[in-house]
């Protein structure tokens, strides 16, 4: 392999594509470079767990390269708790560590109908529960800025492979910030869409829009482009729904309009938030408003939002998990316990959730009569070793549960909006942090071109990838 060949990898997805169209490369040749990479870099990360190196160029081989093709033969990889025919999917749980998927999920077919190539899969914390990604089948995932912290999760593997070179596309999920929190500590960025805009596989609540897929890419260009695959209308799916599918984000993103009122808060007077992330807010407040934007520190009441997302959250836990408590002497006791608060809900806890959930959506309705965007940070404290399990406390507010500390994202989950995380700046100990940006449910489009114009001035996606610092 040419030198030349080999730092394809080094290339954003956007500049690729345009080179494939033109026939100056292989998807071959893009392929290969991808997997030199992951094996100069993985070991010392551990993003990607399983590999389908010899599905992948079948795939190229068997499937004529169409130049109007949205990914173009571009390698993928796959969050492990989504099925990919005849590749294991372990869910990051010693009960599934040797389970070999029989059927792709509808999102996996989107996207190789699209043109995409799926290389291998990614990290996940068990069940992907929780905001650090490591467990016994794989072991842990570490943030490539520096190797000590996390890489966030429960999307951390898919985060950390981007932003270490590995692969320019890797699917997400998100339930309480999953995707969100990962994409910003790891230097990329990671989109929750309106539910339904990417259609899921059948499933025991098919009517949930708590939790989501979501595409994850290096920039704000490539993640367009990967959403343009992933989005599709699907009848399985109950919430899924026909969008213009001659509308392209990617083609969308340079027609900018800059009247954009913005709301912002660090913490919704409500969540604790450590000093330097208030700090990166006041910041980005700053730099929003030097871009001509007008920007206030007003925002939606988030009141009793964390009571409502811990109910429905444990409900969704019991119902997909239950079959577990009979049987779980492998399975890591914050499951059980998020399973077991399932199990002893009464029916008035569950109306009392689905009472705040309206109430809060009405609140981000009356928010979104005067504001385009609302802006808040996408973790309520810097990465930390990956060691630790979860964050017990955060200023003088002690947390009980796994859950808490996560309220600034899982607050947002709740009311269907559009969000984007990206990076907006390093912390003190060498690893991005950065913010998560809400728009009006199906404003994809407007939200991608806003936080564009954000990361154009902010560069950290320019120092991407970034090297293990110990490579």
């Amino acid at each position: 392999m040419s030198n030349s060949t080999d730092s394809l990898w080094k290339l954003n997805a956007s500049d690729l594509i345009p080179l494939l169209r033109k026939k100056e490369i292989s998807p071959r040749e893009i392929l290969d470079s991808s997997i030199n990479r992951i094996n100069q870099v993985n070991p010392s990360i551990n993003a990607i767990v399983t590999l389908c190196i010899e599905r992948a160029k079948k795939n190229i081989e068997e499937t004529a390269f169409e130049e109007n093709s949205i990914l173009c033969n571009l390698p993928v990889l796959v969050k492990d708790i989504t099925e990919v025919e005849g590749v294991k999917t372990t869910y990051g749980s010693k009960l599934y560590e040797n389970y070999i998927s029989k059927k792709s999920d509808i999102l996996i077919s989107n996207i190789e109908k699209n043109g995409g190539v799926i290389l291998g899969k990614t990290n996940t914390p068990e069940l992907a529960a929780g905001s650090n990604t490591f467990n016994d089948v794989f072991g842990t995932t570490k943030n490539a800025w520096n190797l000590k912290l996390s890489a966030g999760g429960s999307s951390g593997g898919s985060a950390a492979a981007l932003a270490s070179g590995m692969a320019w596309f890797s699917t997400g999920t998100d339930l309480g910030g999953s995707l969100r929190n990962p994409s910003s500590w790891n230097g990329v960025v990671g989109l929750r869409p309106t539910p339904g805009l990417v259609a899921q596989s059948p499933s025991k609540l098919p009517f949930n829009s708590l939790s989501l897929n979501g595409p994850m890419a290096r920039n704000v260009d490539d993640l367009s482009i990967f959403l343009d695959s992933m989005a599709d209308y699907n009848l399985t799916d109950p919430l899924s729904f026909k969008r213009d599918s001659n509308v392209s984000f990617y083609k969308q993103l340079d027609d900018l309009n800059t009247s954009y009122k913005v709301g912002i808060t660090a913490d919704f007077e409500l969540f604790p938030c450590s000093n330097e992330i208030k700090n990166m807010i006041n910041n980005t407040s700053k730099l929003i408003e030097s871009l001509g934007y007008v920007v206030d520190n007003t925002y939606p009441s988030m009141n009793e939002a964390e009571e409502s997302f811990q109910i429905l959250r444990a409900y969704m836990f019991y119902s997909t998990y239950g079959f577990l408590l009979s049987d779980h002497h492998e399975i890591k006791q914050d499951i059980i316990w998020n399973i077991n608060k399932g199990k002893n809900l009464k029916i008035k806890e569950l109306v009392k959730a689905d009472t705040i959930r309206a109430k809060l959506y009405q609140n981000v309705c009356q928010f979104f009569q005067n504001y385009d965007f609302l802006v808040c940070p996408s973790s309520s404290v810097v990465p930390f070793t990956h060691e630790t399990k979860w964050i017990k406390q955060i200023n003088n507010k002690v947390f009980d549960n796994y859950v808490s500390w996560l309220m600034i994202c899982g607050c947002l989950s709740l009311v269907s909006c559009p969000i984007i995380a990206i990076p907006t700046s390093i912390s003190e100990n060498g690893a991005p942090i950065g913010i998560q940006i809400m728009a009006k449910p199906h404003e994809e489009a407007k939200l991608l071109k806003f936080a564009k114009s954000l990361e154009s001035q902010i560069n950290i996606s320019t120092l991407l990838p970034v090297n293990p610092s110990n490579e």
